[in-house]
């Protein structure tokens, strides 16, 4: 186990904003920084990383935490790999204590897919550099290739032999689950090596672990596939992965382009050339996942293709997608007969740098340009055309983007602009009412219970998702000051905070909160006076109490900022009232004042029904109670006229 001191030290180096930055492209607003959010579709980012507070938050799907919990949440850690995940980033020794035999197998099970993946890629690279064979005929390869060793080394690329077994027996003698290796594809079914002569290229995630294998075959004249891939597994989809995505994430956010090539050898010569943001599909056409994983980078794609016309219209179909995230794509044609790998060969870094700048072409323009080669001088064929451009054009959500389009096409082929968007408001249109019925029947589907649901009662709504009823707003505008502002000072002279000057007020109606969390809380943070120990917004948002750390993180974040225009462009400063993150002590009185007043008339209310029980029960005690509505109420309109309300 992670020793605690090791685990603080972790949480403590960790930032935010560069976690989250190996993963997301953010571009900074004001005192925060902003991207688009990698747990769900979005074209508008709403994705907000506060460096200063050392969370995010997500205004569009609600998810937020620190770094740890953004580690845990995307890429389905759990709690000791983030930690050691971010020890390693940082360069920080952790400490662990010795476990039991029980623990360290349930830590091992846990692991143990990744860590199998990871011994399979140094088996491979072992073979690759530390046997004849595989010298001779895998690292010999990589050499004509033009591979460097530090490359080979850096991507995982490795040998494995033609045995039918070498692997899984060396696997399995070192203790590693037969049933694991076959889960992972690494051993069929049958107890031999699934990958066997074959060059080999690990596939990495998005933080650098090992999730599958792609294999090459060499032999010539072998009635086999030419590359094999690892099947499914529970840590690897194909379609959701993009080889060369980790060592690329960084180049992308520099460049804000990504370059787009088919295989594997593409992406390892223009890394090896410089060019290090590159991906690839690995052979496959686009799907969305992989596009979404782009542009959490850059919203800007460069696809290199090779001279295969035929291939090219092909994969052309399959670009609508592309077009739908919003991403805006270029393609460039290399010369006939060659791929990105051979034309860098051929041609050198610099030569290559300058062809695919010139030779990118705007993939609409691209489109339009290609299929109008095609239907030239027949106006059948030209009208198919044109319905294709448009389905294109419509596909783009940014609606100046599409009259921009629309406009250059409408010259390009020479039709009449309005004819153009005639057609493709048509298909927006077409577009929109289909989305809106998936909408309702995915709508519909969920919210039809099941016939074991019928009776039963709804859980409870999330603090802040239901109606706010008694003295909610005023519970939670106290807590949210003690979260905010709590270790803040109050009184200067007195050396006293936010916090104690809150409770100190309320400790005598700790157990009269109408909202449990919030009662919760108030209670804590007393008990935490009482032991002097800190109350601020560092303890709520590490805080145990998972529920309590989410309301800390949604009370800490706003979609909105203080423009700091006001005072740098037009010289109007706040006169009125502190900045907002300054002004703890006025708003902590007033707050305090609004919770009293709804107390004292809840206090009122009750002592109404009071007097009238004992009223009807013709009881003098009554004449107390009279005697307390009126000082009640005294009380109550005092605090009234401090606040300008007005009482009914």
């Amino acid at each position: 186990m992670i020793k605690p001191k090791s685990v603080e030290e972790v949480i403590e180096t960790a930032r935010i904003e560069e976690v989250v930055q190996d993963f997301v492209n953010l571009k900074r607003r004001g005192v925060n920084m902003i991207g688009l959010c990698p747990f769900h579709a979005e074209k508008t980012p709403s994705f907000n990383v506060s460096p200063s507070k050392g969370f995010y938050k997500c205004f569009g799907c609600g998810k937020g935490g620190d770094a740890v919990d953004f580690l845990m949440e995307l890429e389905q850690m759990d709690f000791v790999e983030a930690i050691r995940y971010l020890a390693k980033k940082y360069g920080i020794q952790i400490e662990e204590t010795e476990v039991s035999q029980e623990v360290r197998q349930e830590q091992q099970q846990q692991e143990s897919l990744f860590l199998v993946n990871e011994y399979a890629k140094q088996f491979y690279q072992d073979q690759l550099f530390d046997t004849d064979v595989g010298k001779s005929v895998g690292l010999s390869y990589f050499r004509e290739r033009g591979f460097r060793e530090e490359v080979v080394r850096k991507f995982g690329l490795g040998f494995a032999p033609d045995k039918n077994d070498a692997f899984t027996l060396k696997a399995t003698h070192e203790g590693y689950n037969p049933e694991l290796l076959k889960k992972l594809g690494l051993t069929t079914q049958y107890g031999r090596d699934f990958f066997r002569n074959r060059v080999m290229f690990a596939i990495h995630n998005l933080s650098g672990k090992v999730v599958g294998f792609g294999g090459r075959i060499l032999a010539k004249d072998i009635k086999a596939p030419k590359y094999i891939n690892t099947p499914e597994t529970d840590i690897y989809t194909k379609s959701k992965v993009l080889y060369g995505a980790y060592f690329a994430k960084r180049g992308i956010r520099k460049e804000d382009e990504c370059i787009l090539v088919e295989g594997y050898t593409d992406v390892l010569s223009l890394h090896q050339a410089g060019i290090e943001n590159v991906v690839a599909s690995s052979g496959t056409s686009l799907t969305v996942d992989q596009i979404r994983l782009i542009k959490r980078y850059t919203e800007n794609v460069k696809i290199l293709y090779d001279g295969d016309l035929a291939g090219i219209k092909a994969a052309l179909r399959g670009m609508g997608m592309v077009l739908e995230e919003g991403l805006n794509v270029r393609i460039v044609l290399l010369p006939e007969g060659e791929d990105p790998d051979s034309y860098l060969q051929r041609v050198g870094t610099e030569a290559f740098r300058d062809y695919i700048t010139r030779e990118a072409k705007d993939f609409i323009m691209f489109q339009a340009g290609l299929l109008q080669e095609e239907a030239a001088g027949d106006p059948i064929k030209k009208a198919k055309l044109i319905k294709e451009i448009v389905e294109s054009i419509a596909k783009i959500p940014d609606p100046l983007k599409r009259s921009l389009y629309v406009r250059e096409c409408a010259r390009i082929m020479d039709v009449e602009e309005q004819l153009l968007v005639n057609e493709a408001n048509k298909v927006v249109a077409t577009q929109f009412k289909k989305g809106q019925q998936e909408k309702d029947r995915a709508r519909l589907k969920e919210e039809a219970p099941q016939p074991d649901e019928i009776f039963v009662a709804p859980p409870p709504p999330a603090p802040g998702k239901q109606a706010a009823t008694g003295d909610e707003f005023q519970e939670k505008d106290i807590i949210r000051i003690l979260i905010a502002g709590g270790g803040e000072i109050f009184d200067e002279e007195e050396k006293t905070t936010v916090a104690q000057y809150i409770m100190g007020n309320i400790e005598d109606v700790l157990d009269n909160f109408d909202y449990p969390l919030y009662g919760r809380i108030a209670k804590d943070c007393h008990e935490r006076l009482l032991a002097n120990e800190p109350v601020n917004s560092d303890y709520f948002l590490s805080h145990a109490d998972q529920q309590i750390r989410e309301l800390a993180i949604n009370m800490l974040s706003s979609p909105y900022e203080y423009s700091e225009n006001w005072e740098k462009r037009w010289e109007i400063f706040l006169t009125s009232q502190s900045m907002p993150d300054e002004n703890f002590a006025k708003d902590s009185t007033q707050a305090l004042k609004r919770f009293k007043l709804r107390k004292l008339n809840k206090m009122i209310v009750q002592n109404a029904e009071k007097i009238k029980q004992l009223f009807e029960k013709k009881s003098d005690d009554y004449m107390i109670y009279l005697k307390l509505d009126q000082k009640l109420k005294v009380m109550r309109n005092e605090l009234a006229e401090e606040l300008g309300t007005v009482v009914l």
